[in-house]
């Protein structure tokens, strides 16, 4: 099939960027970073700058891939990162647009690649416990009531893709940060610093220039591993019980 991409293509973080329309010719069984690597390959073979994108495991597991396709965070399908988005979802003469993420916490730094370390400095903020623990516990050596391990579990399956922060009208980063906060906070072992880890958290978040949840629920449905926005109730709940503890 043949397809016409328009691509965010952007030298620098300081400079303006623009689209720029490429012919491509990909076969329905590839996948869209496949066919992104065969137009890179045209575009080398013609002493011409390959489009830069992420990517990594190319599994759906690590959430380097993102980027922006039609304007739906990783694409038309559901549950799947851009990495495991397939080209028998187009037709032969269909446009593709591709962009990076847009957000002022995800800096962009060249074409679709962007910055977001500041996820990595809102994890770093609280999402871990601190306590000593010595030599490996036995597992079974703290109990856990199932319904709270499965909420914890489904929490802790976040890959910090920022696809949510994508999809979110006021690129908010509250859906990645009290999925982070919620897989800690519902174990018992997390329950000495909730309060501390939840306060720490919010504030990074707010610092590293994300916007507010208003509860539209686009970073719900954007997130390639179904996290519920239930958890941002979780994370808004804790956040009201620390600042009465601190205050």
């Amino acid at each position: 099939m043949r397809l016409k991409l328009h691509v965010w293509r952007q030298a620098s973080p300081s400079d303006r960027g623009g689209f720029a329309t490429y012919e491509a010719e990909a076969s329905e069984h590839m996948s869209f970073l496949e066919m992104l690597d065969v137009v890179n390959e045209e575009l080398e073979s013609k002493g011409q700058e390959p489009i830069a994108f992420d990517s990594d495991c190319r599994e759906g597991i690590c959430g380097t891939c993102g980027m922006v396709i039609n304007g739906r965070p990783h694409g038309p399908w559901k549950r799947t990162t851009v990495c495991q988005l397939h080209m028998r979802e187009y037709s032969d003469g269909d446009e593709i647009w591709i962009e990076p993420w847009r957000a002022d916490g995800f800096p962009i730094q060249k074409d679709l690649i962007v910055d977001r370390s500041a996820f990595d400095r809102i994890v770093a903020a609280g999402g871990y416990i601190s306590v000593r623990t010595g030599s490996a516990p036995e597992a079974n050596a703290i109990p856990v009531a199932r319904e709270k391990a499965e909420k914890a579990m489904d929490a802790a399956a976040c890959i910090g893709c920022g696809a949510c922060v994508a999809a979110c009208p006021n690129a908010s980063a509250m859906l990645f940060t009290s999925a982070k906060a919620a897989h800690l906070n519902l174990l018992p072992q997390g329950q000495p610093e909730r309060h501390g880890r939840v306060l720490n958290m919010i504030l990074t978040m707010e610092a590293e220039q994300f916007g507010t949840c208003t509860n539209h629920g686009a970073c719900e449905n954007a997130c390639p591993k179904e996290i519920k926005i239930e958890v941002i109730a979780m994370l808004n709940r804790d956040y009201l019980r620390a600042l009465l503890k601190a205050g």
